[in-house]
């Protein structure tokens, strides 16, 4: 199976009846079946929510695309930088790694960074990955600055490694991580689950702006105000649950 050819824009991503089950080996090796026939192209300039209650593979969709986990089944095509549309379930670490530094972004629930790294490091980071990156590491710092203050970081925090930080300044660091270094597809899982409605605007100007670079974005949002300001259309996950 290939990408589908039509006279519509070259989807950004593009999973085609994908599904997934895991294996549970200390439990006889039981499978669990979660996701079955999902379909979904993700176009430039996209919001695609991913909707339903808990348990309905939302966040396993996000970590398929983005190669944290192997589809069972079906075909998840990624578009690079250079136009070429990549399978990432038959794609090697190598080529996983190079379109998670320059072709799409991920914002997690969680902070997971190298410890006592500090905050600004982190930020600045995606800037330097990379050949072509053209920023020398205080130049990136620069921009990390500008980043932590738009997401109200205090300075003060700035040269300590986030692992104290309180659950909101640790997902502003992720935001501000994965927003630094344009990338055409992002990837996120409820980014403003632990923030005040102060940062959740930020947030939502932000989508609004990525979108309006074209960069397409597939996300979990169960605030309904953020979901109704940022998404372009819904996707239900109830059509696409793996039954038993």
């Amino acid at each position: 199976m290939t990408p589908l050819q039509t006279s519509a824009p070259t989807p950004l991503l593009d999973m085609q009846s994908v599904g997934k089950q895991f294996v549970l080996h200390l439990q006889n090796s039981t499978a669990l079946p979660v996701l079955s026939g999902f379909d979904l192209r993700l176009l430039p300039g996209e919001c695609v929510r991913l909707s339903g209650p808990s348990g309905m593979g939302k966040s396993t969709v996000l970590k398929l695309a983005f190669g944290n986990y192997r589809a069972t089944s079906g075909r998840i095509w990624v578009r690079s930088t250079d136009g070429q549309q990549i399978d990432i379930t038959q794609a090697d670490a190598r080529t996983v790694l190079h379109l998670r530094t320059h072709a799409m972004g991920y914002v997690s629930q969680f902070l997971r960074v190298i410890p006592r790294v500090a905050a600004i490091d982190i930020v600045a980071a995606p800037l330097l990955e990379g050949a072509e990156g053209g920023f020398t590491p205080a130049q990136a710092r620069e921009q990390a600055a500008l980043w932590l203050t738009r997401l109200r970081i205090a300075p003060s925090l700035w040269q300590l490694p986030p692992a104290t930080f309180s659950g909101g300044e640790q997902q502003r660091i992720n935001i501000a991580r994965s927003f630094i270094k344009p990338r055409p597809l992002l990837l996120l899982d409820e980014p403003t689950a632990s923030l005040d409605p102060e940062n959740t605007q930020t947030v939502i100007d932000l989508i609004s702006e990525a979108r309006a670079q074209g960069i397409g974005i597939l996300g979990i949002f169960h605030d309904a105000v953020v979901a109704q300001a940022v998404a372009s259309r819904t996707v239900a996950m109830h059509s696409f649950q793996a039954t038993p």
